[in-house]
């Protein structure tokens, strides 16, 4: 019995090994395909295009929300933190409406009220550091991003800090 199934083994192994080299598409295959495509066609368009356009529609708004739950913003600001520095436009768009509820704040101190101050320049001048790199080249661009995501952390840092969380 185990000779038989060693045969029958060597057997498929033998026809697999046969087909190893042959291509998986030639020529008569492509044709059929093309035959098939010709009396298909017309039946089939009608009513695969809407659903594929569904699909594409589904995949783009789940790429979308997947990206704006990334950045920490609403699927609707998205278009607003787009390009390679959007990421960190984000974020600081997130610590400016941070410091603005540290100014709000019920019993905030005259310290607290001189850092947001200072903070709030130091993120605008962030910005306008990340607008700037842009049009960099690629390593400047990165080495800037890198320092603006520095100073960032330790403004968020501070924020953490004086929010008391």
């Amino acid at each position: 019995m185990a000779l038989r199934k060693r045969k029958s083994g060597d057997k498929a192994a033998t026809k697999a090994a046969k087909h190893v080299g042959e291509p998986k598409i030639t020529p008569k295959k492509a044709k059929n395909a093309l035959g098939v495509a010709k009396v298909l066609g017309p039946t089939v368009i009608p009513v695969v295009a809407p659903l594929a356009v569904k699909a594409a529609d589904a995949v783009r708004e789940r790429f979308e929300r997947r990206r704006a739950h990334k950045l920490g913003i609403a699927v609707d600001d998205l278009p607003q933190y787009s390009g390679r520095g959007g990421a960190l436009h984000a974020r600081i768009s997130g610590a400016a409406s941070s410091i603005n509820e540290l100014r709000g704040k019920d019993g905030t101190t005259d310290d607290d009220r001189a850092f947001a101050d200072e903070a709030d320049i130091k993120l605008r001048q962030l910005a306008a550091a990340v607008r700037a790199a842009e049009r960099m080249p690629t390593a400047r661009r990165k080495a800037a991003h890198r320092a603006v995501a520095t100073e960032l952390d330790q403004i968020e840092q501070r924020l953490l800090h004086r929010l008391g969380v």
